[in-house]
């Protein structure tokens, strides 16, 4: 072992700077996470809240507050949703494979701890006992043997010979080597890992909300001529006034739209998250409940770890 453990000099400081300003870092960008404004635009701005926006400038227009009644019900609705997915968001965002903060670097020849965000590619970094690989990287002197469950769910050690690609997020058991970094920030497999579970999918993804919502676009397009024809016929058939007119067209298209519906099912989907959040259950988001209740078989490997459905049973044995 002592032949093949020579210290390299790695990289010189200016090499160091050049990477740095060239974005080759050691930080993982999380470019698929929501931001909370996005959050609380697609909670606020939806076709739903726009019908009953509508209604309620016409109500305020013609003095008619007490028919605002409706708007306690929008207003919890919207703020249920917004609250579970920040929620869902700070889960996410503290969800980190990565343990370690600093480690041992070879730079102009001398040995230093830097934070491992401040790693570069081409890095020469020293890895012993009890060490997290920080970033991807191959062995070029020294031998290690490794531990990869966090990532394979595989509690095996591994030996790490000379020329051995390392991957970030694995453990060092023993024995200590240096090793170049090849892959790092956003493409290393520990980031990509990462990203891939904090991933939230921008389609719907419940049946349940996505059928309300196509009803309600329905009939949200429908009681458009409804509501003018109402109006129509309440001020120039019925001579109503136009604050009576406002307010019986109002009580008419406000019977069309199923908002009590809308909001039981957003109080259902958030008491069953709040449920599973109770039992160390991690969410993307509320409507990830009806996902899990449709699941009917769940692929799992010898480790526990969840499969693709790719698998295919080729004889049943008693």
């Amino acid at each position: 072992m002592k032949d093949n453990f020579k210290q390299p000099i790695g990289l010189t400081s200016a090499e160091v700077d050049q990477r740095t300003k060239e974005g080759k870092v050691n930080r993982a960008v999380n470019d698929q996470a929501k931001t909370a404004w996005q959050i609380i635009k697609e909670n606020t701005f939806t076709y739903f809240n726009l019908i009953f926006l509508v209604l309620s400038i016409l109500l305020v227009i013609v003095g008619e507050y007490k028919d605002l009644t409706f708007l306690p019900v929008i207003i919890a609705n919207m703020i249920i949703g917004i609250v579970q997915e920040l929620r869902a968001k700070r889960v996410l965002d503290k969800l980190n494979v990565m343990n370690t903060t600093k480690i041992a670097v070879i730079r102009d020849g001398k040995e230093e701890v830097i934070p491992i965000e401040h790693l570069v590619l081409g890095d020469v970094i020293v890895l012993q006992t009890g060490d997290q690989i920080p970033a991807d990287g191959q062995v070029i002197s020294g031998t290690l043997r490794v531990n990869e469950a966090l990532l394979t769910g595989e509690a095996d050690e591994i030996e790490k010979d000379v020329g051995t690609e390392l991957m970030s997020g694995s453990f060092v058991v023993s024995g200590k080597a240096y090793a170049r970094l090849e892959k790092v920030g956003k493409n290393s497999y520990v980031s990509k890992l990462t990203l891939e579970a904090k991933a939230m999918n921008s389609k719907e993804g419940s049946e349940m909300v996505r059928s309300i919502n196509k009803l309600i676009k329905w009939v949200g397009i429908i009681i458009i001529p409804c509501g003018i024809a109402l109006f129509i016929v309440a001020r120039y058939v019925n001579h109503l006034n136009l604050a009576d007119s406002v307010v019986s067209m109002e009580a008419a298209v406000i019977g069309m739209i199923p908002e009590g519906l809308y909001l039981l099912t957003t109080i259902a989907l958030a008491l069953a998250a709040m449920r599973l959040a109770r039992s160390q259950v991690m969410l993307h988001d509320m409507k990830s409940v009806e996902t899990l209740a449709r699941v009917n078989v769940l692929c799992v490997d010898k480790t526990g770890t969840i499969t693709e459905p790719k698998m295919e049973v080729e004889k049943n044995i008693p």
